[in-house]
């Protein structure tokens, strides 16, 4: 017969051997993490009535570039046209963008303010580059209406976990947003500086 010891050995072993398994499959990862931390934040600035509209803007726009790699996202939108465009004028749309950017994304959100977000769950594209998928959810909502999906793409590549785009009922933004700016500037002979007067432009309407 076998020494309880060795049982109990053997037992500790193998409770050890199990854990190591399932620690993997139970820890979340670093882009749902984030995501679940970090969004939230950004809908209860939205809705936080103690603020001015100003404030609330401008707040939003701080906690937005914190979150997301803004020139990564704005090189992206300029499809082919960043290889051929200036170093002034790509800086120039940078800026721009970072403008038109911010107003957009708070004009999408701003509509769900006082809702909240639901991580369902993630996929890994690459090493380092996560789709996380989210639902808005109505708490005062009664109706069988699904919840709004959003998904978020997010890189762990860098220092810091960033969002590189956000699809929201199926809509990837930064996709739409270069097929527009590419057809633009195909229409423009590839005159960036356009582009940048354009956004100016769609960012005053996005934030009347």
């Amino acid at each position: 017969m076998m020494q309880p010891l060795v049982l109990a050995r053997r037992a500790l072993l193998a409770a050890g051997f199990m854990a190591a398994m399932l620690a993997p499959a139970l820890a979340a990862d670093p882009a749902e993490t984030f995501v679940a931390q970090n969004i939230q934040r950004g809908l209860g600035i939205l809705d936080n009535k103690g603020l001015s509209k100003q404030q609330r803007e401008d707040q939003f726009e701080q906690f937005l570039l914190g979150l997301t790699d803004m020139k990564r996202i704005a090189d992206f939108t300029l499809g082919q046209y960043r290889r051929t465009a200036s170093p002034a004028d790509v800086a120039a749309f940078e800026a721009a963008f970072q403008n038109y950017a911010a107003a957009v994304y708070r004009s999408y959100f701003s509509k769900y303010a006082g809702q909240t977000l639901k991580v369902t769950n993630s996929t890994l594209r690459a090493p380092t580059d996560y789709i996380v998928a989210t639902q808005l959810v109505d708490p005062t909502d009664r109706s069988s209406q699904q919840p709004l999906e959003v998904d978020f793409r997010v890189r762990t590549d860098g220092p810091r976990p960033v969002v590189v785009d956000v699809s929201v009922a199926g809509v990837w933004i930064s996709l739409e947003q270069r097929d527009q700016f590419v057809g633009f500037l195909g229409q423009n002979n590839g005159n960036v500086k356009l582009l940048i007067t354009h956004l100016s432009d769609l960012a005053k309407q996005f934030k009347s």
